[in-house]
């Protein structure tokens, strides 16, 4: 499987296909609200795996005090998700194109209702990280997989199914910390079964609609995505995305447990926050890149999400700025998670798939470790160093992006070049896919 265009790519051969006159096919135009219900099922899973990432950020403080742990114990919650998250990711490929796309989704699904449930009910703090580990493997088999299923299977077109995987994340990032308020305010074990039992909803609905598809022409080795970083611009590229990821987790575990506010407080805060995630990634971005450039506009949302943690480090104990300082993170966090995987799948000189992979491990091994430096140096040392280091590492990501800025470039053009037959209907070229 190879990529699907990215936004910016098609919005740009729209364009030109407008100007020459030239039509989308008639299938492109239909509804974005006329799919098959097997896009739906997988969307709405969707919706509840990205819900799952905030659902726990309002209930932090209250798993810390209720199960007397410290700041770096709760943050092992994040840690042992994301690592295991990671290390997972090499081994999605090698599943799917085995088994098939739906009995992947399935075996993550499952997986996932059943460790979220296992979180609710645990007794100690080290129980409930064994739990959210495997609740991390059940998310990178789901995550990996739910993009491919839903173009596979969605009409109107590859811009139409973008559009509501896209859709489905918005929504998922925004609502779940405010709905993990909601039930957090109650107890702290409700976000947790609420996961597992939407989760178990999406399910039965991937298993009754979704139908079975043939695997993968190729079967995937396990060892390809960790060949594939001997490529010195997807290496640097994923190291980049590290580094901001970094600085993302660092924000989305760390600051809720020095914000002092309760669950409902806490859960607001993060709608907020993620609300901006949601427009910035599907709206803006898109918009921002192709009147800029992909580079240009990555590096100044880094330089200004670096300033935004450093006022976060230097008044970390003032919350009205801290509150307000997170909240407007997101719209960089927006931009950032649409705009670095699209370098990335333009500049892999490998399989997409398999591209996607590297550059997940890579990327989920910043966010992973993050949370857990957050915790033990927030401690140790100052509330205000873990923001610090945040910003230390989006200076780093400027400075490794810029030395690969013009192969980037490059690949963008040439990413728009190749999907202006598809746009214009010039030709009914195989629809390629993308993981992500």
């Amino acid at each position: 499987m190879a990529s699907v265009p990215t936004a910016s790519a098609r919005a740009r051969a729209a364009e030109t296909a407008a100007e020459t006159g030239a039509t989308r096919p008639e299938a492109a135009r239909s509804s974005l609200l006329q799919q098959p219900k097997a896009v739906w099922a997988v969307a709405f899973a969707c919706v509840i795996s990205f819900m799952g990432i905030g659902f726990v950020d309002p209930i932090l403080p209250a798993i810390g005090e209720q199960m007397h742990a410290s700041h770096a114990e709760v943050e092992l919650l994040f840690t042992s998700y994301l690592l295991v998250t990671a290390l997972a990711m090499l081994i999605t490929g090698w599943v799917s194109s085995r088994i098939g796309g739906k009995r992947t989704l399935i075996l993550g699904l499952v997986i996932i209702v059943a460790f979220a449930g296992l979180a609710a009910l645990s007794p100690t703090i080290g129980a409930m990280v064994g739990f959210r580990a495997g609740w991390g493997l059940g998310n990178a088999l789901f995550i990996a997989t739910s993009l491919a299923v839903i173009v596979g299977s969605a009409s109107g077109g590859v811009p139409g199914a973008i559009a509501i995987y896209e859709a489905a994340m918005g929504i998922g990032i925004a609502v779940g910390p405010l709905l993990g308020g909601l039930l957090g305010s109650i107890g702290w074990q409700l976000p947790f079964l609420g996961v597992s039992a939407l989760m178990l909803v999406g399910l039965v609905g991937t298993a009754l609609l979704v139908p079975s598809a043939p695997t993968a022409p190729r079967p995937i080795g396990v060892l390809e995505p960790l060949k594939a970083l001997r490529h010195r611009a997807l290496l640097i590229l994923s190291l980049v995305a590290l580094l901001y990821n970094w600085a993302f987790f660092t924000v989305l575990a760390y600051a809720p447990l020095v914000l002092g506010l309760d669950a409902l407080a806490l859960g607001g805060v993060f709608f907020g926050w993620g609300l901006l995630v949601a427009i910035f990634a599907v709206a803006v971005a898109p918009r921002l890149e192709r009147r800029f450039g992909l580079v240009p506009v990555l590096v100044g949302t880094f330089a200004v999400m670096a300033l935004d943690l450093a006022v976060m480090a230097a008044w970390t104990d003032v919350p009205a700025v801290l509150i307000t300082t997170v909240i407007v993170s997101g719209a960089c966090s927006g931009l950032n998670n649409t705009l670095v995987t699209q370098a990335v799948m333009q500049v892999a000189p490998v399989e997409r798939p398999v591209a996607s992979a590297a550059y997940s491990f890579v990327r989920f091994l910043g966010g992973g470790l993050a949370p857990l430096v957050a915790g033990l140096v927030g401690a140790a040392v100052s509330i205000h160093l873990p923001f610090w280091l945040g910003v230390a590492a989006l200076v780093a990501a400027v400075v490794l992006l810029l030395s690969v800025g013009r192969r980037v470039e490059e690949a963008v053009e040439a990413s728009t070049a190749e999907v202006l037959p598809e746009i214009a209907g010039d030709s009914p070229a195989e629809v390629p896919v993308q993981q992500r």
